[in-house]
Order: structure tokens, then C-alpha cells, then sequence
């Protein structure tokens, strides 16, 4: 079976450029530190910042995937202690941390990939 393109689950994941899913957009994976990013795709030179402030959207993403996840375990502490709400608040922000970094990291490829597949750069 020809390998094709790779589905856009696939290159979200593994971090690739949106329009030939073959390039990195990091040049090192997320959780190897602090990545930085490609200015261009190495593979077809797809510019990944298009203008001065082009990631504030992913920061807005961002933003709703930490609240609902200290939302969510600060609901699962409830549940599962008698913790006061005070403790449970404070457990669950230090659970949040170690993740957000890659959840900012992951927001930003998901910011380029809708924004490639709203308004497509030729």
C-alpha cells in the first residue's frame, strides 16, 4: 500500500507541519526540554508564525484546557477526600504543572493547524 500524507490526528500529534505532514514545526520533541520552533517547515518552507502576535489563539486554547483540567481534578479530589477546598485548589494546580508546558506547546500546533485549514497559505 503508497504512503500517503499523514492524517491530520497523526501530524498533530507528532508535531508535523500541517501542510505536507512532514516536517517538524519543534525542532526537538516536546518532552525534551524546551523546544523551540522551526521559523519555516523544513520540507515545504510553510511559515509557522505568520505575524507578530500570531499565537495569542493558542494561548487562548491553551488557557481552556488548564481550566478544565484543574476543574476536572479539583472535582476528583472533592470526590475522593475530605480535603478542605483550599487543599484540594492547591493539589490541583500542582498537579497541572508538570503538563503545561506540553499543553502550551500542543496548543500552539493546534492553533497553526486551525488556522491552515481556515485560511490556507499558498
Amino acid at each position: 500500500m503508497p504512503q500517503g500524507k499523514a492524517s491530520a490526528l497523526t501530524g498533530i500529534l507528532h508535531q508535523l507541519c500541517p501542510r505536507c505532514r512532514s516536517g517538524r514545526i519543534f525542532r526537538a520533541p516536546i518532552y525534551r526540554g524546551f523546544p523551540s520552533m522551526y521559523e519555516r517547515c523544513p520540507v515545504c518552507a510553510l511559515k509557522f508564525q505568520r505575524e507578530a502576535g500570531y499565537f495569542l489563539g493558542a494561548m487562548y486554547i491553551s488557557y481552556g484546557v488548564a481550566l478544565v483540567f484543574i476543574l476536572l481534578m479539583g472535582a476528583i479530589l472533592w470526590v475522593a477526600t475530605n480535603w478542605r477546598i483550599d487543599k484540594i485548589t492547591i493539589w490541583a494546580i500542582l498537579l497541572f504543572l508538570p503538563l503545561a508546558l506540553p499543553i502550551t506547546l500542543f496548543a500552539r500546533v493546534l492553533w497553526i493547524y486551525l488556522d491552515q485549514s481556515v485560511d490556507p497559505e499558498k
